[in-house]
């Protein structure tokens, strides 16, 4: 009775107030995903300068950088769970400005117990903040254009690192790393004031004008925490962000150790590799909705298995070349990765989904900085981090196929 009702009191001014209301809610996503990805990735060039302030060994900085995956590793869950119950908007806001703290704290810091410090709290307050903003994600945009969105999403993302790489770069050439990540603070303040004051929250989204018995079969969706299918895209989300995660990381010690170039030169190879992925995740975001999707994510994977080992040879152009590969190609297939999550199971439960898609990408995110700087104390050079980078990309286009053919078969048995 409550559905024939409203449906009599609707007219179609209220489709375009909610289409309105859903184009401005992912526009202020996009912002914070902009705050939250200018520093996450966009502070790379710097790492040389952070390791010869603290004295880090190899080891340490893959440490350091690989908090990201630890954290994540305990958070994602709680993160998803948030965002579940006090709402994306709040947590997302919240997470942010908790950003911009940590980076403070590390901007200060003496030693590299008081670096540590500012990283756990940078990216706990990240973990919730990205969390939160694929919920929003989610629960805004049309399932019908899930492959552009994220797409959207992704070559926003590369535009925040595209930015942030020489932003800091030039920052920390004047006037040194500690002032840069202050810069980065100020940015991520910036985007949570634009979230507060545009996203409207799911209550206006996309998801309130679905059908009445669209809604029920979403809100009794199965729990995520008990959907194999979740757990084995969280495996495979942790594969699939891996190479690209760990490479940023760790292109400027390589670059600059291989190859002799600077701070500012090692920021534009990455910066390069990202203002590509702008173009690569619109591309891909296009044809991931017009195309079968598990094929696209295995040439993604398969390009990026041609990357790593052309990283292997000692030609400068060539690491060029490659590692903007790499980076481009594995962000994209990145962000593409949570849209096929976001599909899996909507509703109330897609906070849980992202949460637990996002553990997996927080394991690796621990485990392949933290793998590469060990492989580069042990051998003293960095191709035999390219050949195993290489090697989980092929892993993951295996992984790719089997989970194809698992899903297609449960489909095929339930109906």
């Amino acid at each position: 009775m409550l559905t024939h009702s409203y449906d009599a009191r609707s007219t179609p001014n209220d489709g375009h107030r909610a289409s309105k209301r859903w184009v401005v809610s992912f526009i202020a996503t996009l912002c914070g995903m902009m705050a939250l990805q200018m520093s996450s990735l966009g502070f790379a060039p710097v790492i040389p300068l952070i390791q010869k302030a603290f004295k880090m060994s190899y080891s340490q900085v893959g440490l350091f950088t690989g908090l990201y995956g630890i954290l994540a590793l305990v958070l994602s869950v709680p993160a998803g769970l948030t965002a579940k119950r006090l709402g994306e908007k709040i947590v997302l806001v919240e997470g942010i400005a908790i950003v911009a703290l940590g980076l403070v704290i590390l901007s200060r810091a003496t030693d590299f117990a008081g670096a540590l410090a500012g990283r756990i709290v940078w990216i706990t307050g990240y973990r919730f903040a990205f969390v939160c903003v694929l919920t929003a994600l989610a629960v805004t945009c049309p399932p019908s254009l899930r492959g552009r969105t994220m797409g959207v999403l992704g070559a926003t993302a590369s535009l925040a690192t595209v930015v942030g790489a020489p932003f800091v770069g030039s920052i920390a050439q004047a006037l040194g790393w500690r002032n840069g990540m202050l810069g980065f603070a100020g940015a991520a303040v910036l985007g949570a004031i634009i979230v507060a004051i545009l996203y409207s929250g799911r209550s206006n989204s996309f998801s309130d004008h679905l059908s009445h018995t669209a809604a029920n079969r979403f809100e009794n969706s199965t729990s995520a925490f008990r959907t194999p299918r979740v757990w084995a895209l969280a495996l495979l989300l942790g594969l699939i962000g891996l190479p690209s995660f760990s490479v940023t990381f760790f292109v400027p010690s390589a670059a600059e150790s291989i190859f002799g170039i600077s701070t500012m030169s090692s920021s534009l190879i990455i910066s390069s590799g990202y203002l590509a992925a702008i173009f690569v995740n619109l591309g891909v975001g296009y044809l991931m909705d017009r195309f079968n999707k598990w094929r696209m994510m295995g040439g993604l994977m398969t390009m990026m298995v041609l990357a790593s080992l052309g990283m292997t040879a000692h030609n400068l152009p060539l690491f060029r070349i490659c590692t903007v590969m790499l980076l481009a190609f594995g962000f994209a297939a990145t962000n593409q990765g949570y849209g096929l999550a976001a599909d899996v199971l909507r509703g109330r439960e897609i906070g849980n989904v992202m949460g637990v898609v996002s553990l997996g990408a927080g394991v690796f995110g621990y485990i392949g900085p933290q793998a590469l700087g060990s492989l580069r104390d042990w051998t003293g050079g960095f191709r035999t981090g390219w050949y195993v980078i290489a090697g989980i990309c092929l892993a993951t286009v295996a992984e790719l196929y089997l989970l194809k053919g698992h899903i297609k078969n449960e489909v095929a048995t339930s109906s």
